[in-house]
């Protein structure tokens, strides 16, 4: 997928994080999110190394984070059914496929979260955070889409849960029960009997 996206392209005289060395521990023992925050930096500056040509992370741009993505789903264990195949759009096909096993889309986009905050930890700039960028955005939103639709698992927004709003009782006395003599509200009165508790 090619990128031409302006997010995606390196700003110029931006010479990214001051320092390409792996990631060091901390003194105290790190959390489960530290230490794999600390390998997948560590496994991206290896792609990083192994590029062909070699790629400084200065010089790394969207474009190139897609790329990485991509060369990740050969480690997949997802099964994503290829339109083809018969059991595309099925949650759990009766028998096994020649389908390519690919990264799910939750294990890649909390990659992404990940490197995002290891990049700017390492001295980048986050608006020249190429994880960051509009293109991967888009890129994770296609991969998501596209494996909703070949394993039959519907993506749906979350709603946001509402704050609970707090109500007053407001008790209306009609003129024709003051006339009874009840001294102003009756207690049978549904409006009455939900704003005073028993």
């Amino acid at each position: 997928m090619e990128s031409t996206d302006s997010g995606s392209q390196q700003h110029g005289g931006d010479p990214g994080p001051s320092s390409v060395t792996p990631y060091s521990p901390p003194a105290t023992p790190p959390s489960r999110y530290e230490s794999q925050k600390r390998r997948d930096w560590n496994t991206f500056l290896q792609y990083l190394k192994n590029h062909k040509p070699p790629l400084a992370l200065s010089r790394c741009s969207g474009a190139h984070v897609i790329e990485f993505l991509k060369y990740l789903d050969q480690f997949g264990k997802t099964k994503v059914h290829v339109a083809t195949c018969p059991y595309f759009g099925h949650q759990q096909p009766p028998s096994p496929c020649a389908c390519p096993l690919k990264q799910a889309w939750g294990s890649l986009d909390a990659l992404i979260g990940r490197l995002r905050a290891a990049y700017e930890e390492h001295g980048g700039r986050p608006d020249s955070n190429p994880f960051a960028a509009r293109a991967v955005r888009i890129y994770l939103r296609e991969v998501r889409e596209s494996q909703a639709k070949a394993r039959g698992i519907p993506y749906e927004k979350k709603k946001r849960k509402r704050a609970p709003t707090v109500t007053t009782a407001r008790i209306d006395v009609a003129p024709s029960r003051q006339s009874e003599g009840g001294g102003g509200c009756n207690v049978s009165d549904p409006s009455v009997a939900e704003a005073v508790p028993p």
